[in-house]
């Protein structure tokens, strides 16, 4: 049975033209919450993956457009074998186990990464997920998993390049749309937030062209520790900004009387 959508209004004090409609997550901290509690980097990734169904549900009930979440970098293969091993068995359970709540809340999954170098069961289990839910129409959750946006955009310039070699366009035809059209993220629009946690101020080679005029807003609790509260939080942030996309006046005037987000204090944060 499909969850209830929620309305704004009620759940945060907010016009629903006043949320993100695409909201991009940097997962950070489930080495780090592990470790202050004396247990293995991989339960802080178990724990990481019940925040990550929490927040899915609740954007998807709230109409969020789309949800990227940043999961596993190119960069994360450096880690060690048996974290990574664990991390994709993870991966694995988690695209069987959430075909039931992606259909009820008629979520569709978009997996942005390459597919070079990820197990033949992971990238099973990801199409079967993909294809089940290639009609929904709610939430676009765009997993990346094996992704790098300097990679991203490279291959989308030898795409283009080629492209040009081969006769079908020309050099007049490159601009903003070919080049957005040309990324993995192609029919999602750029995200309008992007919310970073365990405090980090860097982006990380996540959605490096699609952020550009992303509201960024970071919060010092771990990822398992982020809740749909500090979701909320983040969201009357991004509420509560002018956003001016290069001009000297904001393209609409949001209402100043939500409180600005700061993050909680003890959430155990830092490096």
């Amino acid at each position: 049975m499909r969850d209830a959508p929620l309305d704004p209004r009620d759940t945060i004090g907010l016009e629903p033209e006043q949320l993100p409609r695409h909201i991009a997550i940097i997962m950070d901290g489930n080495g780090r919450w592990a470790r202050q509690r004396g247990l293995p980097r991989i339960n802080g990734h178990a724990e990481g993956a019940k925040a990550v169904r929490a927040v899915v549900t609740y954007c998807a009930r709230l109409g969020i457009e789309a949800l990227t979440l940043y999961s596993f970098s190119s960069e994360n293969w450096k880690r060690p074998r048996a974290e990574v091993d664990f991390l994709m068995e993870l991966y694995g359970q988690y695209l069987i186990a959430e075909r039931g709540e992606i259909t009820e809340n008629n979520v569709r999954l978009i997996h942005i990464g390459r597919r070079e170098g990820l197990p033949a069961s992971v990238l099973g289990e990801m199409d079967t997920t993909v294809a089940l839910s290639r009609d929904n129409s709610g939430l676009k959750l765009c997993l990346a998993l094996n992704y790098g946006s300097r990679d991203e955009i490279v291959s989308a310039v030898k795409r283009i390049a080629g492209d040009i070699r081969d006769g079908r366009r020309s050099v007049d035809d490159i601009d903003e749309q070919l080049i957005g059209d040309s990324l993995q993220t192609a029919g999602v629009r750029d995200p309008d937030l992007l919310i970073r946690t365990a405090g980090e101020f860097r982006v990380s080679n996540f959605l490096l062209w699609q952020i550009s005029y992303a509201e960024i807003v970071v919060t010092p609790r771990l990822w398992p520790e982020f809740t749909v509260d500090e979701l909320n939080a983040a969201i009357i942030e991004f509420a509560r900004r002018e956003r001016r996309y290069g001009d000297v006046a904001p393209r609409s005037a949001p209402p100043r009387t939500t409180p600005a987000f700061t993050g909680s204090s003890d959430s155990g944060g830092g490096p």
